[in-house]
């Protein structure tokens, strides 16, 4: 077991992050669309949402079923810079790395894998 799926592990033991999964509209959309749609759609919402703290930081992220991603970031505490910055101790105050926003995106995609698959 790797350290992210360590940390998923803690993560969905929690009752908040523990009761968000995937329904079986959005599993099949991934099966549908291929998990390197998927990883891309991600990539794309975070660098939109995250990559700066904006404003509205912590409303940013929509809880329901719109896409996998959004759904997984709130399992994944990485839905807004707050969240970020206290699960994954990812300062608030600085435009996302490049690293980060990779790291954010492995998290994100490995809960959707898990699942889905």
């Amino acid at each position: 077991m790797d350290n992210i799926d360590k940390l998923l592990d803690s993560l969905s033991k929690s009752k908040f992050r523990g009761s968000f999964h995937l329904n079986n509209k959005m599993k099949e959309y991934v099966k549908e669309k291929g998990i390197d749609k998927i990883e891309s759609d991600t990539l794309d919402i975070i660098n939109k949402r995250l990559k700066i703290k904006l404003p509205n930081d912590g409303k940013q992220t929509p809880m329901r079923q719109v896409h996998p991603t959004f759904i997984a970031q709130h399992a994944t505490g990485t839905c807004c810079r707050g969240c970020l910055q206290r699960i994954h101790h990812i300062d608030d105050e600085h435009e996302l790395t490049e690293n980060e926003i990779n790291y954010i995106t492995k998290v994100i995609v490995r809960w959707i894998e898990k699942e889905v698959y």
